[in-house]
Order: C-alpha cells, then structure tokens, then sequence
C-alpha cells in the first residue's frame, strides 16, 4: 500500500510502478491487434452475409414475392444497405479493444446460468429501465427525457409497421374485395380481421401517422433547444447534429402530408410529396448506420455491461481504492478497464486502482516533487 503522504509518479511516468502490489498475480499479456486492413474485410465479410440473409427472408416471407409490392422496391433495397451499414460498422466497433471485452462480458454474463438463478428479473427489469425508458436521461433533464421517449417510441412503432409492410410479409387483404372487412396475414396466414370503419381500423391504417406525431413532437424539441440552448449550440455540428433531427421531421411531416393529400385533396399532389417522402426515408436509412443515430444499433450492448456490473455487485466484489479505501467500482469492472488499458499499450493501469480524489492529490504531490522542485 502507498502511504498518503509519500509523493507518487504521475500517470504518465508510472509505467515502472507495481501494478497491484506484492500479492497480485502477473497481468496478463496485452491482446494481439488486429490491422485496419483486417477488420475491414472482416466487417464487409458480415455484412455481406447479413444483406444475402435479408434477401432470402425477403423472398421467402413474401412467398417468393408474391406478396412483394414493387411500388416499395426503393424502400426494400434501402433496408439492405441499411443492414449492410449496421453490420459493418458495428463490427468494425466492437474490434476495439475496449468494446470487444465489454461486448464478451455482456454475452457472457447474459448467458449465465448462475446469474439467471440469482437474479432471474435483472434483465428484464434493465431493458425495460435502461433500454425501453432510458431512465438514465431523467437525471439531465425530464423534458429531453421525455422528448427521447417521443422519438423512440415512434421510431419503434413506424419500424415495426413499415419494414415488414416493405418486406412483404405483412399485407392486408380485404375478401369483399371492396371492404370494409379486412384481414391482417403474416407470411399468408391470417392473423386476425378487422373493420376498417372501426377505431381499431383506424388505428391500424393510421399507425404511421401516430408515429409521425410522436416523433414530430420529440425532434421539435431537441430542434429548438440547439437553437436556444447555449451549450448545444456550442458543441452542435450540422451534420451530426441537425441532418438527423431534419430528416426525422421531413420523414414524418411528409408522411402526414400524404394522408392529408389522400383525404381532404382527392389525391393532389400525391406523386411529388410520395417521392419526397420515399427520398426522405431512404436517405435516413441510408445514412442511420454512419451518423449519430447508430447509438440506437449500439445501446442494447450497453445492457449486458449494466448486467455485468449488476450481478458484480450481488457477489459484493466491490473495489476500493488502493489509497483511501473508498469504494470505486466492481472488482470485475476495474480488471476488465486494466485490461483495456493493457491492449491499448497505456502504461498506468494501475491508476485504475485509485479513486478520482485520490488520483488528483497523487499527481499533484508527483507535480510538486517532480516539477516545481525544479524552480528552487
């Protein structure tokens, strides 16, 4: 243990000292790195796997396109770029030293038995509070909470409504021909019927437009807080920031514009705002897996980490600070942070073993024993 009041090196310059003090077991050797070159071709490799698996399940649920409307063709093929998108790059990030480990100890402990018996509603408890409510974000502010959840909860619902419409395999047939009885099949099996002229009905052909309302409220929001709020406009980049947030609101007022067009114009302008719209949703899809969106792709991993940490904490194998003793983390989540640190080749790991307080008296007794003596 280090006395409190002997000065200490700096991070930068500790790379001689004891990781973990006389009793600690070696750290094990850094892990190889892959080259850039590498994990490219691996990524384009998945994610040409993954667009030929959607082909086929295209084909196949729409019963060999027999259901497939080639009116949706555009959105179709914008799906398997989009699929393309996601694979490669989130295969590209969890080759990362850092996201690999925590991408393992994720699945890892999601497929434990032993956590399951000791704690069988953690994870769904975790989905539902970390990933479906994002309580997380309450603590910045309950307003861009509850825009989050605007946005979410209707790009949730405008997705499950609209790919599989796309894909073929939901199609709503009426057996009158003429209506307004109609059956919901999935795959050609009938799910259930309907009347159109019913609330349900109208809840069934209007989804879209629910969805649309949602996320206009939610992106109306988070469009005029980077347009007042100081520290957003500081920080906001065009690209990253508004594109995303204006091609949600062309997405979902050009979808609403379609409906109204339908029922209260007979049908004007119809063509050019149904050309918009598909331009809209094409480029977001597109576009969803190299912009700012793609943390939607890459939140559930952040789940098996909260249930990593969770089932950690059951065991009670909480670290202290080498220093203070005060606690820092779990003892797996600290060893899991050294080993990163180890494969990124930064030689003060052991700097994870202190708590933030003790880290900043460490280094500026290093400073004033180091450095400013040279003043004298």
């Amino acid at each position: 243990m280090n006395d409190p009041s002997e000065p200490t090196q700096s991070p930068q310059a500790s790379s001689a000292a004891p990781a973990a003090g006389p009793s600690a077991p070696p750290a094990p050797p850094p892990a190889r790195q892959e080259t850039p070159g590498a994990v490219r071709r691996r990524a384009s490799l998945a994610g040409a796997a993954v667009c030929v698996l959607l082909i086929i399940a295209i084909v196949l649920g729409s019963r060999l396109l027999t259901d497939f409307d080639s009116a949706l063709l555009p959105y179709a093929v914008a799906t398997v770029f989009l699929a393309f998108g996601i694979t490669y790059r989130y295969t590209v990030w969890i080759s990362s030293p850092g996201a690999r480990r925590l991408f393992r100890q994720g699945w890892r402990s999601f497929f434990s038995a032993a956590n399951f018996r000791r704690a069988p509603t953690a994870l769904p408890r975790m989905i539902a509070t970390y990933l479906g409510f994002q309580k997380f974000l309450g603590a910045r502010s309950h307003a861009r909470w509850a825009a989050h959840q605007l946005i979410f909860w209707g790009c949730v619902l405008a997705a499950l409504i609209t790919f599989p419409l796309t894909w073929g395999w939901f199609t709503f047939t009426s057996p009158t021909g003429s209506g307004p009885g109609y059956d919901m099949r999935i795959w050609g099996f009938k799910v259930l019927g309907f009347d159109a002229l019913s609330f349900f009905g109208w809840v069934m052909f209007h989804g879209l437009d629910l969805a649309a309302v949602l996320v206009i409220a939610g992106a109306s929001y988070f469009m005029w807080r980077r347009m007042k709020d100081r520290g957003a406009i500081t920080g906001q980049r065009f690209a990253y920031d508004l594109i995303p947030l204006i091609a949600l609101l062309v997405i979902s007022v050009t979808g609403l514009l379609l409906t109204f067009s339908s029922i209260f114009l007979h049908g004007g302008g119809y063509e050019f705002l149904a050309i918009l719209h598909m331009v809209s949703v094409v480029f977001t899809l597109i576009h969803l897996p190299f912009g700012k969106f793609f943390h939607i792709v890459q939140r559930p991993a952040a789940v098996g980490m909260q249930l990593f940490k969770y089932t950690a904490r059951q065991d009670e194998q909480i670290f202290t600070c080498r220093r203070c003793g005060d606690p820092i983390d779990t003892t797996p989540y600290v060893e899991n942070l050294q080993g990163t640190m180890r494969d990124l080749k930064l030689d003060f790991d052991e700097w994870a073993q202190y708590c933030p307080r003790c880290k900043r008296v460490l280094r500026g007794n290093a400073y004033l024993t180091h450095v400013k003596k040279g003043f004298k």
